[in-house]
């Protein structure tokens, strides 16, 4: 019985393993996925070695594919706790609205808007790019002051200038100005 249990829990560590290692690798940070693939590949190696060792035990296969599905699951959740990247958000909604926009900006959105042509009325679109741990609560407010507005989001590859990268910039500095006073070693 020691054996399906080590199996189950080796899927169950490996498979979120493997989801974060996806996520890092299309998110472009191939150095922390590679060392995250060399944890998985040795999990892997462990747990595919156990069932391979006695094909007929049937309680190693069933204890694997247990472990690689709740495995997705756990992945899948971890995945949406850390949020790891920015969204970009689009709202069209029915008029300008300053209150929604005012709203938006003091919590400390970038929101940028357009007058569009709709089928049959002229609407606004509002744009922001923001962490995505934070959606939610851009959609929480939307809904709160245009309940009728639609919203679409997407994650961007890549973005430069504007408001995000200023903030990331002076983010970084400050970090690295705290990094440097704490490291300071005084004679």
């Amino acid at each position: 019985m020691l054996q399906p249990m080590m199996i189950f829990f080796a899927q169950l560590l490996l498979v979120p393993i493997l989801t974060m290692r996806t996520i890092l690798v299309v998110k472009g940070m191939k150095k922390q996925a590679c060392g995250i693939g060399m944890l998985e590949g040795f999990i892997y190696v462990f747990a595919i070695g156990l069932v391979f060792s006695d094909l007929s035990n049937y309680m190693n296969i069933i204890a694997y594919a247990a472990g690689f599905g709740t495995g997705v699951y756990l992945g899948g959740t971890l995945e949406e706790k850390l949020a790891i990247g920015y969204v970009t958000v689009e709202a069209n909604v029915e008029r300008y609205n300053d209150d929604l926009l005012n709203k938006l900006r003091d919590v400390g959105f970038s929101v940028s808007t357009n007058e569009v042509k709709g089928m049959n009325s002229v609407r606004y679109l509002l744009y922001c790019t923001a962490r995505r741990d934070r959606e939610n609560e851009f959609y929480k407010i939307i809904y709160k002051y245009e309940p009728t507005a639609f919203v679409v989001s997407y994650e961007p590859r890549k973005f430069e200038g504007g408001y995000i990268t200023k903030s990331l910039k002076n983010r970084r500095e400050l970090f690295l100005e705290k990094t440097k006073e704490t490291f300071q070693f005084k004679p």
